[in-house]
């Protein structure tokens, strides 16, 4: 047993390699995700999804949430250049100390305040809702930088077509942006899946258009296959996800990760929908450099008065 530990270590990083801060270990991990087996990759996207379990759960209740022997959660540890799970749990709490409240945290806190509403029946199911997604929304403001958000609104602003796949839960959130950025006088494909042509049509794409895919767990097929598409047809690609090993985070230009805490229906669309409609006012700075500081996105109803006023019409 312990010789093969050695061995596992050995195929790791060297000691001065090992990964110190929450950042690196996320990125040693999605670097070598796709060589890893089946078992590590599971190990991976627990990891990487669930950073707080990580940090605070001891490791047989970590080994439970996801499915493997605490054995293997030592030897992907040691893959990755470290003693053992405690060593690298170590990095994780550091985040978490460092780091402000996290998605669980924040629902309790928000609990705590709310707790004089009524919290059974309907209004108790609005009420979890209601404060699981602000939580969710100001877990969103960590996680999205000025960089990001400036590299896709420029990206968008000067692509010739821009083709949204979003499809299952994620499609309302493609629809929203589908409607936005049409609003701002930009072409825009919705690659739908109900004629059964997305995959065909996505095959129009060129360097000079953008596609942005919206995708969570479980993702759809036909949406990572059109994002592998984009990539190989080099076309710039803003992936809007749960994960940096999500299949269509590989070959971003951008990609915002937006982590969901629900494995149920009731997984709420508000921070993605947020997202998307702030990637739209960013497109929208961009292209009305002299409104910059109050960029506007027209309604239907005022598009279609400037129509009517420049044709001369009252």
């Amino acid at each position: 047993m312990k010789s093969k530990a050695v061995k596992v270590q050995v195929k790791g990083p060297s000691l001065e390699m090992v990964p110190r801060r929450y950042e690196e270990i996320v990125n040693a991990i999605t670097a070598e995700y796709d060589g890893l087996s089946d078992g590590f990759q599971q190990i991976a996207r627990f990891f990487t999804q669930n950073p707080n379990v990580i940090a605070l759960e001891s490791i047989n209740a970590i080994a439970r949430q996801c499915a493997v022997h605490p054995s293997s959660l030592v030897r992907f540890s040691q893959h990755f250049g470290f003693s053992g799970f405690k060593q690298l749990q170590a990095v994780f709490q550091t985040r978490l100390a460092t780091a402000s409240p996290g998605f669980r945290e924040r629902v309790s806190a928000l609990e705590g305040e709310l707790s004089k509403n009524i919290d059974h029946g309907n209004l108790g199911y609005l009420k979890n809702l209601v404060v699981r997604d602000i939580a969710a929304l100001q877990q969103l403001l960590d996680g999205v930088s000025e960089a990001s958000l400036a590299a896709a609104a420029k990206a968008l602003a000067k692509a010739d077509t821009i083709y949204i796949a979003g499809q299952m839960r994620s499609e309302p959130i493609g629809l929203l942006l589908r409607y936005l950025l049409t609003m701002l006088q930009k072409r825009v494909v919705f690659l739908d899946s109900s004629g059964g042509l997305a995959a065909e049509m996505a095959l129009t794409m060129t360097k000079s258009d953008v596609l942005v895919a919206i995708s969570f767990r479980h993702y759809a097929k036909e949406v990572v296959a059109i994002t592998e598409a984009a990539v190989e047809q080099q076309v710039p690609l803003i992936s809007i996800t749960d994960s940096q090993l999500s299949p269509i985070a590989k070959g971003a230009s951008v990609l915002f990760t937006v982590p969901e805490e629900e494995y149920s229906f009731s997984r709420s669309l508000a921070a993605p929908a947020c997202l998307v409609q702030v990637l739209a006012v960013a497109t929208a700075a961009v292209l009305q450099p002299s409104k910059r500081a109050s960029p506007r996105i027209p309604t239907v109803t005022e598009m279609a008065l400037t129509r009517h006023k420049a044709k001369g019409k009252p």
